[in-house]
């Protein structure tokens, strides 16, 4: 099998493991017929009347449908929302699972476009909005969140328009603002987001079943929190609005919502009726990854699965570690080159302070490795793009284009051309099988990409210049070097794999 086969093969087999049916039936079942009881992860709640489920996000058609399979009759209604096409998607692709019945109680409402926030998902937040707000204290909200939830839950705190909301969100999107710094500030104007759905259902019981997709799994970050106490106070949304130079030309409606709004985050205490608990992420999707790697006998270390970061910076660092192994390969694993490119390694981690990445003990796990057995290295995370161009990519085309570049750039350097006995392949994806505005879940790459790319006439660095590594692997050997799966039904952020094989012994 060729790397490229290897790589795909990491990549569907980890995201097969965070289906969202799959995710829903491991954590949660209903028990009893007289006094019905929801068990969710060891945990019970008594169905005493009434039970609902609302949800919103990218993976939550297929875990209302898994839902609606274990709650049958007990449940009442339910509202999601979800990403335009997701069911026509799904469908086309033949997995019926994912889908509702015909005769569902669960109303779908598709909208936001290209994860932006749009009319119908507006439409979608306000019917979640007054279900929410007719729940007695016997009732029961069952709450499905996955990613993409932020822009399937947009309902501004009036008199903020839809419009005034998305276009600040797109502003700080493209001065580089991490999503999390993104999330604080919408959650800060919405009356959904930062625990308001919990709030607007009291004194209802609040169960949510949350599918990560940010770093670290922090429950009032991942969908902008709206089920679960902020952590955030209106000041951390001006700090935001200030470091992306934001704050004196803010629409009015803005200014006079953060002029009123609450200095301080509500008390956990008010959110005793609410129970939050996270049923995949991103590590369950890389260890998946990882024994698949080990069964095709790789050596498999996972490096991280909160890789943050511009997309420079990263490709850097991934640079860097392909030219260590490389280095091992051809048995100068110890040695000033080899020192000089672990530093440099040490340097860039402590620069981009990844959270929790121990990378002094990954670097040991890697000395001593050689050319025997190929080597796979895993990461995830969710990488950043300062936009600087008009042209059409997402952040995981860009990063294996930046790759590609930095490998052909490492291999013109070295003079005794160690990179030459390795056979190399990156591949970086989005598990929800959409890269930015595009039907590409990301790409591949190779240290020949750049020479190769050149005789077809395709400058690497001229299409990176314009943020367009869209248009690049489109054109590029006929799109071969593209990652498409279509939607997947789910999103636990994004996936990197790192594939090396020795072609000939030093």
């Amino acid at each position: 099998m060729s790397l490229r086969e290897h790589a795909l093969s990491l990549f569907r087999s980890a995201v097969g493991t965070v289906q969202p049916a799959l995710m829903l039936k491991r954590a949660m079942k209903l028990q009893g017929d007289e006094c019905p009881q929801l068990l969710v992860k060891g945990r019970a709640f008594p169905v005493k009347r009434h039970l609902y489920l609302v949800g919103f996000g990218k993976a939550v058609l297929g875990m209302a449908a898994a839902a609606e399979e274990i709650l049958g009759d007990h449940l009442i209604r339910g509202i999601i929302t979800v990403p335009l096409g997701i069911q026509e998607s799904l469908q086309r692709a033949g997995m019926q699972e994912m889908l509702l019945k015909p005769h569902s109680k669960i109303q779908v409402i598709e909208g936001a476009k290209n994860n932006l926030p749009d009319p119908e998902a507006l439409k979608g937040a306000v019917a979640i909005q007054r279900l929410a707000e007719g729940l007695t204290v016997d009732d029961l909200l069952l709450v499905l969140i996955s990613g993409g939830g932020s822009a399937l839950l947009p309902a501004p705190i009036l008199p903020i328009l839809l419009e005034e909301k998305e276009k600040l969100t797109k502003i700080l999107a493209s001065r580089g603002a991490a999503i999390q710094e993104v999330n604080i500030v919408r959650k800060t104007l919405s009356l959904l987001k930062g625990g308001g759905l919990a709030r607007l259902a009291y004194p209802a019981q609040v169960v949510s079943l949350i599918l990560s997709d940010v770093i670290g799994d922090p429950l009032d970050i991942i969908a902008s929190g709206p089920t679960a106490a902020s952590s955030h106070s209106v000041q951390d949304c001006l700090q935001i609005l200030a470091k992306y130079s934001l704050l004196h030309n803010l629409p009015k409606s803005v200014e006079t919502v953060l002029s009123s709004s609450p200095t301080k985050p509500t008390a956990p205490e008010d959110y005793s009726h609410v129970c939050n608990i996270i049923i995949g992420s991103n590590t369950l999707a890389l260890d998946e990854a990882r024994h698949q790697a080990e069964s095709l006998g790789y050596t498999s270390l996972i490096l991280s699965a909160a890789i943050c970061g511009e997309v420079s910076h990263i490709a850097t660092l991934y640079c860097q570690l392909i030219r260590l192994v490389c280095l091992g390969f051809a048995g100068l694993g110890e040695g000033p080159l080899s020192d000089e490119v672990r530093g440099n390694l040490l340097q860039l981690a402590a620069e981009l302070e990844i959270p929790g990445l121990n990378l002094a003990e990954f670097l040991q796990a890697l000395r001593g490795l050689g050319p025997e057995r190929p080597i796979c290295i895993l990461a995830g995370g969710e990488t950043t793009v300062q936009l600087q161009g008009t042209g059409k990519g997402g952040r995981n085309q860009e990063l294996a284009l930046r790759v590609g570049l930095g490998l052909h750039r490492a291999q013109a350097m070295e003079v005794s051309s160690p990179p030459g006995r390795c056979e190399i392949l990156f591949l970086s994806g989005g598990t929800d099988g959409q890269d930015g505005p595009t039907e590409a879940a990301g790409a591949f790459c190779s240290p020949q990409l750049v020479d190769e790319a050149l005789q077809e006439g395709l400058d690497v660095e001229a299409f990176l210049s314009n943020n367009d590594s869209y248009t690049f692997f489109s054109q590029f050997q006929g799109g071969h070097h593209l990652l498409v799966t279509g939607l997947t039904g789910t999103n636990v952020m994004d996936i990197q794999a790192i594939l090396i094989r020795a072609t000939e012994r030093p």
